[in-house]
């Protein structure tokens, strides 16, 4: 972008991007809403919890970031149709949102630049309730009537120094394809991130890599803010659509077989298995299981007695007692835990070890 291009810019929006936000949150000390008409939560806990309603969402690595999506499932559920009440899916542990199954992202691009920081990608988002056949749509901080889309919709990142809420972000998902770009505050912000074009997809907005296969960070140039050539800007609907920008130069890029969370997510449904020996007999032992706090469980009270059970597998699975107790605090959810082989056999021989120190003294 040239510097004469910037200056325009800076003079024509730095008065509205000054005077435009009214609050400044971070997760720690969000409201439980920040806009009237919300149908989730800002104030998100950091346990699993797969039917969370959390509006807060993250971009700060490959490893580290959320999308927007469907809080259901269902042919209803087209992004046109949600985009009001869509909720923050993480591949990352922690936040308090969904998290992103493994295997859904088949490609992921992380770009940091002087103005923004971009996630762009492929995935089966079915999975993330995007209905199979949706050519998607856009999410934004503004929407038509001002609000969110997702209204109260909170976005943060760590990318251009200790964690903050990013003002100005724009997001396109479909059922194959998302984007996600951040930029950094300032008066260069609402250029970069513009939210008017909603119904150019990705590819047009965010020229960048979309190549399945390849997890990357990477640091690029800015290139050119979407909608903007030379002193014309285009404006949707115009009988002529100018070509997507050329895709900016990128380098110093890091790359990662996979990304993923580590937990085996089906439906509502959460765990995560380590591999074992298929040989491994089957074994039964009661642990007093603890898991982080979620919405209902902020006191971080640790689960009544639980049953570990070991399978022929080698997998082993942690039930919860008939009270009901859950990791969730949401009755649709239920947690599966899985410990490893070493630590059965430790418990198991400690007993062993007691049990044989015990007939000693009785002798």
């Amino acid at each position: 972008m040239s510097p004469l291009l910037r200056v325009l810019c800076f003079i024509s929006l730095i008065a509205g991007t000054t005077a435009q936000y009214s609050a400044t949150y971070l997760p720690s000390n969000a409201p439980d809403q920040s806009e009237a008409g919300q149908s989730g939560t800002n104030r998100c806990a950091t346990g699993l919890n797969q039917t969370s309603n959390c509006q807060n969402a993250y971009l700060n690595s490959v490893t580290d970031w959320c999308i927007w999506s469907p809080p259901e499932p269902g042919p209803g559920s087209v992004i046109g149709n949600t985009e009001r009440i869509e909720v923050a899916w993480c591949i990352k542990n922690g936040t308090g949102s969904r998290l992103i199954p493994d295997g859904a992202i088949t490609g992921a691009h992380f770009v940091q630049t002087p103005d923004f920081v971009q996630i762009t990608g492929v995935g089966n988002l079915t999975l993330l309730n995007v209905p199979a056949g949706d050519a998607g749509g856009e999410l934004d901080p503004h929407g038509a009537d001002g609000n969110g889309n997702p209204i109260g919709g909170l976005v943060f990142s760590t990318a251009f120094g200790p964690l903050q809420e990013i003002f100005e972000w724009t997001n396109f998902i479909s059922d194959s394809q998302f984007c996600f770009r951040a930029c950094k505050p300032g008066p260069m912000a609402p250029t970069f991130c513009q939210h008017i074009y909603d119904e150019m997809g990705c590819a047009w907005n965010m020229p960048a890599n979309y190549n399945p296969g390849v997890f990357e960070n990477c640091q690029g140039d800015s290139g050119e803010p979407m909608g903007v050539y030379g002193a014309s800007t285009f404006h949707q609907g115009e009988p002529a659509t100018p070509a997507a920008h050329p895709v900016p130069s990128s380098s110093s890029c890091t790359t990662l077989t996979t990304i993923g969370n580590g937990f085996a997510i089906a439906g509502t449904s959460i765990g995560v298995s380590v591999p074992t020996s298929a040989a491994a007999a089957a074994t039964s032992v009661s642990v007093l299981l603890s898991l982080p706090p979620t919405s209902s469980m902020r006191s971080g009270s640790p689960i009544p007695l639980a049953t570990i059970s070991q399978g022929a597998s080698g997998s082993r699975s942690v039930s919860a007692p008939t009270s009901g107790a859950t990791t969730s605090g949401t009755s649709g959810t239920s947690v599966t835990a899985f410990v490893s082989w070493e630590k059965l056999v430790v418990t198991i021989g400690s007993s062993i070890i007691c049990s044989m120190v015990g007939a000693l003294f009785l002798l």
